[in-house]
């Protein structure tokens, strides 16, 4: 009874735009769902099996299955975000087909060490940039970054795990900007237990329009630039 649950859960989503899983993504979701629960393992790689259908076998996302990357992710930010999917506090809107899915399969991880090992797993992956799909205005992008988001997630998007604001650069634009009208729609973010989903809420409507917002997240992939050259130059 408890798998039937969970994979209706996955197909059941009561939307019809694209926030709507199709057929391919349904059944990978569905066949992570199904391996989670037959695996006993509390290994991590063993874990990430299911999730490779998905996200990649070393975490580089799969935008045909609207599935991000996860190599570029900090890992307090990932097991944050398992943790929200398993509990329900993210992925719960009727509106969020994706979060729905991503709801089932974490709910299939036995416990948090279990999300831990797997997050661990991942962390080990070699991080890579997303590839850049969003075009805008950089210098206008630039301008509101550094006004309303560089403060908590660093002015090279390089996150900052104090205020606990998570990395975006190297993230996939496509989803960055999912996931801002998500906040700024009140899909993710609006139920106030999801302490810092619920302030990214409402810093989801600080941006004037939808053109702008798209210029914010087309520029984050130059701030990512900037920050690995920095880096290298650390290290000359």
């Amino acid at each position: 009874m408890k798998r039937l649950v969970l994979l209706l859960s996955v197909f059941l989503v009561a939307c019809s735009n694209d926030n709507t899983p199709d057929v391919s993504s349904d059944k990978a979701a569905a066949e992570a769902v199904q391996a989670l629960q037959q695996s006993g393992s509390v290994d991590g790689k063993a874990l990430y099996a299911a999730c490779a259908a998905c996200h990649g076998a070393q975490g580089e996302g799969n935008p045909g299955l609207h599935a991000p990357s996860l190599a570029n992710q900090q890992d307090w930010y990932l097991e944050r975000q398992l943790l929200g999917f398993r509990s329900g506090v993210r992925g719960s809107h009727p509106e969020d087909g994706y979060g729905a899915q991503m709801q089932a399969i974490a709910k299939t991880l036995a416990d948090d060490a279990a999300v831990k090992a797997v997050v661990a797993y991942i962390a080990d992956f070699k991080a890579k940039p997303a590839a850049k799909t969003l075009e805008g205005n950089i210098k206008r992008g630039a301008d509101y970054y550094s006004n309303l988001c560089g403060s908590c997630h660093g002015p090279a998007a390089e996150g900052n795990e104090k205020l606990q604001s998570p990395a975006l650069a190297g993230v996939d634009d496509w989803y960055l900007l999912k996931q801002f009208n998500h906040f700024r729609d009140g899909i993710r973010g609006a139920d106030q237990t999801d302490r810092y989903g619920y302030q990214m809420g409402m810093m989801g409507k600080t941006l004037p329009n939808a053109e702008i917002a798209n210029d914010v997240i087309a520029y984050i992939p130059v701030s990512y630039t900037h920050l690995r050259a920095h880096e290298t130059s650390l290290h000359l």
